[in-house]
């Protein structure tokens, strides 16, 4: 057992963040399996090559001891083995930005605790998420729909096929409304009793939806007529803001290397 008596437990973990603390320690913000996002303490993990071996680092898929607690206190991290680090992220500004975006979105909106069958997928996902990140050809388009499945997987996923306000099926009314708050489309009736509401195709809608159910090794050869991209990062953007409600740290970065409709910068 540790000083407080609390026996630790061994799990995985996903590193989401990752600061100094003192004269040795670090803060980590977690994704466990079982728990969902949670903040530790790593005491003396500067110094400690033996029990953390410089692996609290962001990307890293740990195998660790922890004492987890509950109710927004403080977890504490006792030891710690790399499984795995996504290197690829480390060395490509592109992936290392669009990986940071999505580690920092989930560090903002992933829940402390939950159904252990919704924690255990969205870890899955995020693993995964960052598998794609490291092995796929990056685009605008991937960008946008792995921001859509983060939010998929913490599920806060839009409606995508029905009326948000009368709950009909969209039909054939090839242009919609998007209203962000209410978080889906709107038909045409709906739309003229709301404000703020985002013009989008049905055809865009349709092609989001789709993108949601690809496996992820398919996800790098999707692609979006200029009109489509263009709204879905319009709609998906607004989405994000909505929900987490500040601008990221990491998004004027990936803006710069992985701007919304323009082209990739660098070496992907």
């Amino acid at each position: 057992m540790n000083r407080a008596g609390r026996r630790p437990e061994k799990t995985h973990a996903l590193v989401l963040r990752s600061v100094e603390f003192g004269e040795s320690d670090r803060i980590l913000h977690l994704l466990v399996p079982e728990y969902g996002r949670i903040t530790a303490i790593a005491k003396g993990a500067r110094r400690s090559v033996k029990r953390f071996g410089g692996t609290l680092d962001l990307f890293n898929h740990l195998r660790v001891q922890i004492a987890v607690k509950r109710g927004g206190a403080m977890s504490r991290l006792e030891a710690a083995q790399l499984v795995h680090h996504f290197a690829p992220l480390r060395h490509d500004p592109v992936r290392f930005g669009l990986g940071c975006y999505l580690l920092e979105l989930l560090d903002r909106l992933a829940p402390d605790g939950g159904a252990a069958r919704d924690m255990r997928r969205l870890y899955r996902f995020a693993l995964d998420a960052l598998g794609t990140v490291a092995a796929q050809p990056l685009s605008p388009a991937l960008r946008t729909i792995l921001e859509l499945r983060v939010f998929d997987a913490l599920g806060v996923r839009p409606e995508l096929r029905r009326c948000v306000g009368c709950g009909d099926d969209l039909g054939r009314e090839a242009a919609l409304g998007f209203h962000v708050a209410d978080g889906g489309p709107v038909c045409r009736g709906c739309a003229s009793r709301r404000t703020g509401v985002v013009p989008v195709h049905l055809g865009t809608l349709r092609a989001l939806d789709q993108a949601l159910t690809l496996d992820a090794e398919r996800l790098g050869r999707l692609s979006f007529s200029a009109q489509a991209l263009e709204e879905a990062q319009r709609l998906v953007g607004r989405f994000q803001r909505f929900h987490v409600g500040v601008e990221l740290q990491s998004e004027r970065f990936l803006e710069r290397v992985l701007p919304a409709g323009g082209r990739v910068a660098g070496p992907v």
